[in-house]
């Protein structure tokens, strides 16, 4: 699972094209402020076309300062952003249909093959995302601007607290910073309305993404100024700062804290307890949603980049299932244990043998894989990310709403590392097999490779570099698993096992996701399920099942993707013999940034095409 920004900007900027990309975009515009309403003759249709790109994103990151401070850019700092105002949604769709419009002024014809991929996927990322800005569906998601898994009560705390992506260097930054409370006071304030207006139209979320929300709004609440995330820089110094910059700015954060961002807190948590909660519904699926079943089907193929009904994913699902089970009784045969495979699962999930000894011991056992892991990387990679990848769990705040790991990226100049965070609350409830598996999805050579090459690589427009899509990000760190197997680190049938049992979990979200929103399932019933066909403790199975049914369609995205990828690469290898070279497959599958699966598929049949021709 990629963090919760790339995740959002992601579900709203989804690619897909069916355009064939050559091997590498070449070349990017010098940056302007605004596109020129007429281009010059003289310009060329590759100028006129990242003239668009660079304009389009100008604008875009002055929408979103926090896509633009975790790229590292400043400029917008000071606030940030103004996310679910009418004024903001105008303001994105205007935007939408001015790109689009200077879009179709460009020759496509005239472009070259790279540019014409390019061409491809800023149309269709800009065309769903105004498929989304759209009344039918906009009328359903801007009522909901919140919940336990996508919402600023999430991130926010972490990502001002010193030890987020917010740099904390100068005095600027850390008065940017209050600023910026500013700012999420007001986003909380316009929340509730929101809320009320969903209430009115009888478009409201579940009472259980509301408890969720409420017992995070309390943890937050119970922190006081001087242990708060929010004050959590003026802890933490740059050396640099005098005594009288550091009693300034202590008083400032105290008061911030006090005066405006807890008491703003307790108004939320007071308005989704007394109010929203009774008024939320009881069935945790968006069929039972008014409006529901057309958003789900949206999300769907924003997630998926493929145009799949939730029949044909339930059954695909369950096709996976049954065949991941046969693997799994195989293994439980060639340890010699006795009983039948729910026994064996049982037995992984309760037996102290698989279970963290400590937190310590969990961090260390991390670092371990990782020395591993990065010592085997050259064999299989020809590019490697130039960005740091660092090692930490989740901060106890957040801990207990979280999945077993994560991924924050970093910055494209490196100044601040990628991250890979693994859970540690409950300990008694994970498992040390699955280890392995989660710090190569999660870490390296899953979502750090994949989202640092794409942000290093300044010959992509930066809606390449930056932008993705979920079945490319998440398919690829479901592939980079299974190159466990390749470089040996499954040998050991548990070892082994625990990455058949996260196979098992992405194929479980097939059925799971489209069970909980196009087949009335209950939370109870998805949490049966998964405990049946998995070693999964019940804390984590039902922390997935609260996932899927905050944010809908995209844990469906993973298995997609890696049957995708898998395909694709056994296909070059059949097709090439002596002449695969698995760096060079990595290399092509990356080296473009997050494409359409689609035009993922076309790139690979172009590589072996000009492979078997060299």
């Amino acid at each position: 699972m990629i963090d919760r920004y790339f995740l959002l900007r992601a579900s709203l900027c989804v690619l897909s094209s069916c355009a064939a990309v050559p091997e590498r975009v070449t070349a990017i515009a010098p940056a302007r402020s605004a596109l020129p309403a007429e281009q010059p003759a003289a310009q060329s249709d590759h100028d006129r076309l990242f003239a668009l790109f660079q304009a389009s994103d100008e604008a875009a990151l002055r929408r979103d300062p926090i896509a633009a401070i975790e790229r590292g850019d400043m400029r917008y700092a000071d606030r940030l952003g103004d996310r679910i105002t009418d004024a903001y949604f105008a303001e994105e769709k205007k935007s939408a249909e001015s790109d689009l419009a200077a879009l179709a002024a460009i020759d496509r014809t005239r472009l070259s093959p790279t540019d014409a991929i390019a061409y491809d996927v800023f149309r269709f990322t800009t065309e769903d995302n105004l498929r989304g800005l759209q009344d039918n569906l906009l009328r359903l998601t801007r009522v909901r601007p919140m919940n336990h898994f996508f919402g600023l009560q999430t991130s926010y705390p972490t990502f001002a607290s010193g030890e987020g992506a917010a740099p904390f260097k100068t005095t600027l930054d850390y008065e940017n910073n209050l600023k910026r409370h500013a700012d999420y006071v007001r986003f909380l304030d316009r929340a509730i309305v929101r809320w009320r207006e969903g209430m009115a139209d009888g478009v409201v979320d579940t009472k259980l993404t509301v408890r969720n929300m409420i017992e995070q709004l309390d943890g937050q609440i119970e922190q006081t100024a001087a242990n708060s995330n929010f004050t959590g820089p003026v802890r933490r110094f740059p050396d640099s700062f005098t005594p009288a910059e550091r009693a300034r700015l202590t008083e400032a954060y105290r008061s911030s804290y006090d005066a405006d961002l807890r008491p703003a807190l307790i108004r939320v948590r007071n308005f989704l307890r007394s109010e929203y909660l009774p008024a939320a519904r009881e069935d945790v699926g968006l069929s039972s949603m008014k409006g529901g079943p057309e958003l789900y089907r949206y999300l769907i193929h924003s997630n998926t980049t493929l145009d799949l009904s939730p029949d044909e994913i339930h059954q695909l699902g369950l096709s996976e299932v049954a065949r991941i089970r046969g693997e799994m009784d195989k293994v439980r045969r060639e340890v010699g244990f006795k009983g039948d495979l729910a026994a064996f699962f049982e037995y992984l999930r309760s037996d102290p043998k698989f279970q963290p000894k400590s937190r310590a011991a969990l961090t260390q056992g991390y670092y371990d894989i990782g020395k591993k892991v990065d010592a085997l990387l050259p064999t299989y990679f020809a590019v490697m990310p130039k960005t740091r990848l660092e090692i930490r769990p989740y901060e106890p705040f957040r801990e207990k709403f979280e999945a077993g790991g994560s991924y924050e990226s970093g910055t494209p100049d490196g100044s601040r590392p990628g991250v890979f965070y693994f859970n540690a609350y409950d300990l008694p409830s994970r498992t040390t097999p699955g280890m392995t598996t989660l710090y190569l999805h999660e870490g390296s050579p899953g979502h750090h490779f994949q989202i640092s090459l794409a942000q290093e690589n300044e010959a992509l427009p930066n809606f390449m570099r930056f932008g993705g899509n979920t079945a490319f990000a998440e398919g690829w760190a479901l592939y980079a698993e299974t190159l466990g197997y390749d470089m040996g680190l499954f040998k050991d049938p548990y070892q082994r096992f625990g990455t058949l049992s996260d196979e098992m979990l992405r194929a479980m979200r097939l059925v799971v996701d489209t069970g909980l929103h196009s087949k009335g399932w209950t939370r109870d019933q998805a949490i049966a399920y998964m405990l049946a066909n998995s070693n999964m403790g019940r804390t984590d199975a039902t922390a997935e099942v609260e996932r899927y049914i905050a944010i809908p369609g995209q844990a469906l995205a993973y298995k997609l993707g890696a049957l995708t990828i898998q395909r694709l690469r056994t296909k070059a290898q059949q097709e090439l013999g002596a002449k695969f070279d698995i760096r060079a497959f990595h290399d092509q599958v990356l080296n473009t940034g997050a494409l359409p699966l689609v035009v993922l598929e076309q790139k690979i049949d172009r590589w072996i095409s000009a492979t078997k021709a060299s």
